[in-house]
């Protein structure tokens, strides 16, 4: 589990980070990013940028916030955690009774130790977050009083994001995005970036002679994908045959998929497949469970070829978006096994594609060696799959196709179909 520990690693260095929308946790965050991707260029644009219906807020930066007593003990504060501060929140320092403070927080009474995560971007507001016991307690002296201090800055700025490309012989892209816009949650912000990252190095360090291009992308949830899809519509359009957003991969209780708007398109058959047969118990989402950015890739005039790849989904773990999602929650296994989904699929998509027998009628196997000298149950079985694997290479069926009407692995069929394909037996078709 070296490589486990190795993210696990990296979540531990970004988790004091207090990202949001746009503001330094963001760009700290992609600085780290970059020194484990170099060639990653980090992007932005200014506020009031427009973003197809969206325009892109003040950045917010937050220095300090407390809650303390009379005495000067702080109750509440940020340095315990980030999620503390409603994020967005504008600034105040005031004192105020307990009964005035309370209708500015925010508590869960079903999980009362953990503290939510909650925002508000659009509406200027202030507020803390907090333990519902700590909420309780608090309440027996509505009149005592409490020095309240956020120490935020609200101006014109930037959004950011980071993007690597990685270049492949064909111009045929697959997107690989996720966010880093939350604060110190564990498993629902920083196991999808980590995971990005070592694919993105496995990519560009193992996979030397790869066909595709990879575009990989680190932004801020919902509005950062607006933003980068209002930039490149055009070519996402036009290069696109498959793309995964990238969540929620490090916790080791399970895997889930959630679907592309229509679950037709490449991303959802490669990731399916992968699925199905290594991880047979995983749960299956449609697009009307979607919450993450499969929701803007998909959206209406967009519709492009995107699905979710997680662990645990979001929203179906009882840490989600609580201070509980901390990191005991992902392990070393977790993260690595969200590794292995993702490479799984990439190597897959690498392999797959249509290819067309070479021949006019069934080819002669013995004349090109393909065909064994000695028959036995195990020869006319191998012999067998190889027939049904050129019957169906027409041009039209890719290997995941052809593997499903087997009934097999498609990743077991791809030594044959490249012995194939050697023996001048098929082609590959450029689609």
């Amino acid at each position: 589990m070296k490589l486990g520990a190795e993210m696990h690693g990296w979540a531990t260095d970004l988790f004091p980070l207090n990202r949001s929308l746009t503001g330094d946790g963001v760009r700290d965050t992609l600085a780290r990013l970059q020194e484990i991707l170099p060639e990653m260029e980090i992007h932005s644009v200014p506020s009031g940028t427009a973003a197809f219906d969206w325009t892109v807020p003040p950045e917010w930066n937050l220095r300090d916030a407390f809650v303390s007593d009379e005495a000067g003990t702080r109750v509440i504060d940020l340095t315990a955690t980030n999620l503390h501060v409603v994020g967005y929140s504008i600034p105040v320092d005031k004192w105020m009774t307990f009964s005035e403070l309370d209708e500015h927080l925010h508590s869960l009474p079903a999980q009362p130790d953990a503290v939510p995560y909650v925002t508000s971007f659009y509406e200027r507001r202030w507020g803390f977050c907090l333990p519902d016991r700590l909420r309780r307690e608090l309440r027996h002296e509505p009149d005592r009083r409490f020095h309240v201090r956020i120490d935020s800055t609200l101006a014109s700025g930037d959004l950011s994001w980071g993007e690597l490309v990685l270049s492949g012989s064909s111009d045929r892209e697959v997107l690989l995005s996720t966010y880093i816009c939350h604060p110190s949650m564990a498993n629902n912000e920083l196991s999808g970036p980590c995971v990005q990252a070592a694919i993105g190095r496995w990519i560009r360090d193992e996979v030397p002679d790869r066909h595709l291009t990879y575009r990989l992308l680190f932004t801020v949830e919902t509005l950062g994908s607006l933003v980068y899809l209002s930039k490149n519509l055009a070519s996402l359009r036009a290069r696109l045959i498959a793309g995964f957003v990238l969540t929620c991969l490090g916790d080791d209780r399970g895997y889930s998929r959630v679907a592309s708007r229509l679950d037709d398109t490449l991303a959802d058959r490669v990731s399916r497949h992968v699925l199905q047969h290594d991880h047979p118990g995983y749960a299956e989402y449609s697009y009307l469970h979607r919450g993450s950015d499969e929701r803007q890739y998909c959206s209406p005039g967009i519709d492009l070829p995107v699905c979710t790849l997680a662990r645990t989904k979001f929203g179906t773990y009882p840490e989600y978006h609580t201070s509980l999602d901390d990191l005991d929650l992902i392990t070393p296994e977790g993260l690595e096994g969200g590794f292995s989904l993702v490479r799984e699929c990439v190597a897959l998509l690498e392999a797959n594609g249509p290819y067309r027998c070479t021949t006019v009628g069934e080819p002669h196997l013995g004349a090109r060696g393909l065909y064994p000298t000695l028959s036995n149950d195990d020869t006319h079985s191998s012999v067998h799959t190889m027939m049904n694997v050129i019957a169906y290479s027409d041009g039209d069926h890719d290997l995941i196709a052809i593997a499903e009407r087997l009934g097999v692995d498609a990743r077991d069929l791809i030594e044959l179909v490249d012995d194939l394909v050697r023996a001048d037996v098929l082609r590959s078709v450029t689609v």
